[in-house]
């Protein structure tokens, strides 16, 4: 009786630490894209604000070629941008005959969408929030339907259009 019990308490021990072992961290290059910044595309609207220059502070919309309308500049490119990078870009143009020392600041005043079809409860277009995953947009479009093959899913992302 004694044996039986050891050789279960052995048996239980291994099979633990079998199930720990078959662990594996997710690749190294899918913590690098969690860790990118959030780029500027068509459709995000984001809110400009001038020091100082009320009339410049505003909210534009990124259009579909990729560019924010500003005053006085003009067309300013944002597609693929982070909004320090067009905080920049805003900068070195009021700066060429408008403003001396111009203090801008970008940031996200609503998110292009997301998509989300195929085999869910409600397939159709979702507002995107920051930590948003695939996991999360199939449980915020009604989860997956029986029919749906779990296994499989495609992630469509447009670069540069």
């Amino acid at each position: 009786m004694k044996s039986t019990a050891h050789l279960f308490r052995a048996m239980l021990a291994l099979s633990l630490l079998t199930g720990c072992s078959s662990y594996r961290p997710a690749p190294a290059a899918f913590h690098e894209v969690l860790d990118q910044p959030y780029r500027l595309g068509a459709g995000d609207r984001i809110r400009v604000t001038v020091f100082e220059q009320d009339g410049l502070t505003n909210t534009y919309s990124v259009d579909q070629s990729g560019y924010i309308s500003f005053p006085l500049v003009g067309a300013v490119p944002a597609r693929g941008h982070t909004a320090q990078q067009l905080e920049k870009e805003i900068a070195d143009k009021l700066r060429q005959g408008y403003l001396r020392d111009p203090d801008v600041s970008v940031e996200i005043d609503r998110y292009r969408p997301i998509f989300v079809m195929g085999e869910v409860g409600a397939a159709g277009q979702y507002s995107y929030v920051p930590g948003l995953t695939v996991q999360k947009a199939i449980a915020i479009a009604g989860g997956f339907t029986p029919r749906a093959n779990q296994e499989s899913v495609d992630i469509t992302r447009d670069i540069n259009g």
